[in-house]
């Protein structure tokens, strides 16, 4: 018998069936022989990777653990994540969602955890994979990111074991003026001068806190902290409002040059971008189950990026 000549019917029936396994930021009905909405912890040393979204031929977090799930699941995985970190930020608190087969959950729930233990590279890890609610959206439901930036001064720079997320700085700084600057820079403003911006995307956000204190750690190593929190951070902004804050540690820019640089609307050529591995995106949160899908319908509406 003569094969049969592929229709436009054909086509279209492929690209639904594509666009019902991707079910990107779709709600999961999370019944009977439905789908779960999975959410997962997710940790990373960032020094090997190219940053968390994919890339060809380059080496990501996200095609690293969607190799890993569909590995174990034996199914497909298509991830969306609270926050695409930068090639070389690490993360101690990242959150991912995905969809799967309920009857796949059923199975592998108990033993997920350890299973993906045994074939995620040693920079990835899993520490936590739970059902969520069907609203639950790691990008548009989240409230606030918490990031940390981690940097000394000491004339011998960072100690071996924390060289890889601890940026060794030539020059003393002045943590106080640095935090007093910090202050200025919260609140809801257009963070411009601090972004790369993407196309189409807004650069409005809230910065919900920063500040810098120089903490003292067990070894009897001093380390100068950066804690930043926001609804959402633009691309770059953490580490280029780091730049910003050591200009003025330096004595290099006066205390209210960083929250001057509010009035531009275009990227700021003289603010330097901190080295990646200093950052860490340490935490997530997110509200009620209740409050889920009002949240993500809010975020969606005020920003396209």
């Amino acid at each position: 018998m003569a094969s049969r000549r592929p229709t436009r019917a054909d086509a279209h029936d492929r690209e639904h069936a594509l666009s019902t396994q991707q079910h990107t930021d779709e709600p999961a009905t999370g019944n009977g022989g439905g789908l779960v909405r999975l959410r997962l912890a997710v940790q990373y040393d960032g020094t090997g990777f190219h940053g968390w979204a994919r890339q060809p031929a380059l080496r990501t977090v996200q095609e690293e653990l969607e190799r890993g799930l569909a590995t174990v699941l034996r199914t497909d995985v298509d991830l969306t994540v609270a926050g695409r970190t930068d090639a070389g930020v690490h993360s101690t608190g990242q959150v991912v969602h995905c969809d799967v087969p309920h009857a796949v959950w059923e199975e592998q729930q108990e033993k997920l955890v350890r299973r993906l233990r045994g074939v995620l590279p040693a920079d990835i890890g899993v520490p936590r994979v739970e059902e969520a609610h069907p609203d639950f959206d790691a990008r548009f439901g989240a409230l606030a990111r918490h990031y940390v930036y981690r940097l000394t001064d000491a004339p011998s720079g960072p100690p071996p074991l924390r060289r890889a997320d601890t940026v060794a700085w030539p020059r003393r700084l002045d943590t106080g003026a640095m935090d007093l600057a910090a202050g200025l820079l919260l609140g809801e403003n257009d963070f411009a001068a601090y972004c790369r911006r993407r196309e189409g995307a807004t650069t409005i956000r809230t910065l919900l806190r920063l500040t810098v204190a120089r903490q003292h750690e067990d070894d009897g190593s001093q380390t100068v902290r950066i804690d930043a929190s926001a609804d959402a951070f633009c691309h770059s902004m953490v580490r280029s409002l780091v730049g910003g804050l050591v200009a003025v540690g330096e004595g290099r820019r006066p205390l209210d040059w960083p929250a001057g640089l509010l009035s531009r609307t275009e990227r700021a050529s003289d603010v330097p971008v901190a080295p990646a591995h200093g950052l860490t995106l340490v935490a997530v949160d997110y509200p009620p189950d209740s409050e889920l899908a009002s949240r993500t319908q809010v975020t969606r509406a005020r920003r396209g990026d």
